[in-house]
């Protein structure tokens, strides 16, 4: 029948353990219970208030009964008590709601039969819920029942706790680092959390029911209307829940736990759970050397390189949440590999670290991390008109000052983030090619897909069987006979294949003479049971020649 007369529903489950677990009991709730349900209540007025948490149940039959509640009470009476005049009524109600009052109960059977007119305009006015009941009620009984429902659901919120407080000690204890932190306070609470830096950028994000673009989407905008504050508390537009991180005494970022409906609604376990985050988050900073900055993008370009992204949209949000420039127009991925893969010393020479400092000198937006022990990945945002090679150039220089064996290899450019995977992948084999020795184009210092010939693809799959059983298959009878005759048939047929089948310059470069070499391809011909005059044996025999140069490459 609208606001003014409102059934209240059925309980969602027989007895008062209809609500759920975490959340505390609301007017709505107790209406349902069977001993309020029995005396038929009806919402005559405030039916938006019906979602008030009610702290506890209190029965009244006092002209003034507002000086003995604290707010938040259910107030059941006969309606004796109540004032004749419209006045009187007036200042009972206004009483009640200064105070917080969750509701009105009132009975309709001793004093009254419908609720007085004024009654219902003065908690109108006040937005009171006003609840009628036709049928007579036990109010000691309603007293029972929701006081033991109330501290019940204390005493369970206090074990939750507990628990809360037990998971996340055993974690410090065990020394767990930020990302496990993160993911159990994810898991525990049921919302997104996410932990970020004082510049706004997100470093680790556990989205909970929905994706990291949902979750990241515009997040340093987002995060800077998001004001600071001093301990656990809902702030910003969004209703985020945040909690300030700590290291040495001072704030180094803070923890956001995000709404998953309505701005606000978190209850008191969140909050718990959020608080721990940020104790155990401060101890793990101390205890975890490595700037989390470096850490955050080492992950995220694992999460790249192994294509651990659930979608193009979700690499683009964790990315921009990380400070590169997820729009930007080019991007190129480099890999340095080190012969020495040890730590810094802790003066700003660890790789890492004089890589990033290099690309912030040239003003290149990237993400710099460790993707395996010597192996050091980049991903460079440039600008359309930026050339990324003056960038790789610098970036050869340093990983060269770094350790002079070093390989800097890169894959091709590309221009959306979500091709970047490629990139990466490609310059990875350009590494796996870099045969050691074999020089580099003048005036280059790095190695690209342009530089994988024949022989560095053979070097790339020196590991591979088949190269080895190819390689031996064509050529281990001639290398047996060179090594029981002591001849050295295997470098005429390199001269031979070399000056492509031409007899005389074979000779020359071989210092032999015609006929000797005549002689020689022979024998080789009578040994590997070929035609030396078939290009397409020449080529097989070359290719096999190469593969044997480069798995001899020590």
């Amino acid at each position: 029948m609208g606001e003014n007369h409102r059934t209240a529903g059925p309980p969602d489950a027989d007895g008062p353990g209809a609500t759920a677990v975490g959340h505390p009991l609301t007017v709505a709730d107790v209406l349902a219970f069977p001993v309020l349900a029995a005396g038929q209540p009806r919402v005559v007025t405030g039916a938006a208030g019906l979602g008030r948490p009610v702290r506890w149940v209190h029965i009244t039959e006092l002209t003034d009964p507002a000086s003995f509640l604290k707010g938040g009470e259910l107030v059941l009476t006969t309606g004796m008590p109540l004032p004749e005049d419209a006045a009187g009524v007036r200042r009972y109600v206004d009483e009640l709601a200064d105070i917080g009052a969750a509701a009105l109960v009132i009975e309709l059977i001793r004093r009254y039969h419908r609720p007085p007119p004024a009654l219902v305009q003065a908690c109108r006015n006040r937005g009171l819920p006003l609840v009628t009941l036709a049928k007579d009620v036990n109010f000691l009984e309603v007293t029972q029942v929701v006081h033991a429902r109330i501290l019940g659901d204390q005493a369970e919120a206090m074990r939750r706790t507990q628990r809360i407080h037990e998971a996340f000690t055993a974690l410090t204890l065990r020394g767990a680092g930020p990302e496990d932190v993160v993911r159990a306070a994810a898991e525990m609470s049921g919302h997104t959390v996410v932990l970020e830096n004082l510049v706004h950028q997100a470093l680790i994000c556990e989205p909970s029911g929905g994706t990291v673009e949902e979750a990241l989407g515009g997040w340093e905008q987002r995060s800077r209307a998001t004001p600071p504050g001093d301990h656990a508390e809902v702030l910003g537009p969004e209703g985020w829940l945040v909690a300030p991180v700590e290291y040495q005494g001072e704030r180094w970022g803070r923890a956001a736990m995000l709404p998953a409906g309505p701005a606000g609604a978190f209850g008191p376990e969140d909050v718990a759970v959020l608080e721990r985050t940020a104790m155990a988050l401060t101890i793990a900073r101390l205890i975890h050397a490595t700037p989390w900055e470096r850490t955050a993008q080492r992950s995220a370009l694992r999460h790249l390189a192994e294509q651990r992204h659930r979608s193009p949209e979700d690499a683009r949000a964790r990315f921009a949440a990380l400070g590169l420039p997820a729009d930007a127009g080019r991007f190129v991925a480099v890999l340095v590999d080190l012969r020495s893969s040890a730590d810094g010393d802790g003066d700003g020479a660890e790789p890492e670290s004089r890589l990033s400092q290099e690309l912030r000198t040239a003003g290149v937006p990237a993400l710099v991390g460790a993707l395996s022990p010597g192996r050091i990945g980049l991903l460079l945002a440039l600008r359309p008109v930026q050339p990324w090679r003056p960038t790789v150039e610098r970036l050869s220089r340093v990983a060269l000052d770094l350790d002079p064996g070093a390989v800097v290899s890169v894959g091709s450019e590309v221009t959306d983030l979500s091709d970047t995977a490629r990139s990466l992948r490609e310059a990875a084999r350009v590494a796996e090619a870099a045969l050691p020795g074999q020089p580099l184009p003048a005036g280059r210092s790095f190695h690209e897909l342009s530089d994988i010939g024949l022989r560095r693809l053979l070097y790339a799959l020196r590991k591979d069987t088949r190269i080895q059983s190819y390689a031996e298959r064509q050529l281990g009878r001639l290398i047996d006979h060179d090594a029981r005759h002591h001849t050295d048939l295997l470098a005429t047929l390199r001269h031979y294949l070399d000056a492509a089948g031409n007899k005389t310059t074979a000779a020359r470069r071989g210092g032999l003479s015609r006929e000797t070499v005549y002689q020689r391809l022979r024998t080789i011909e009578r040994l590997l049971d070929c035609d030396l005059e078939s290009g397409e044996q020449r080529i097989e025999l070359q290719v096999a020649l190469a593969a044997l140069d480069v798995l001899r490459v020590r």
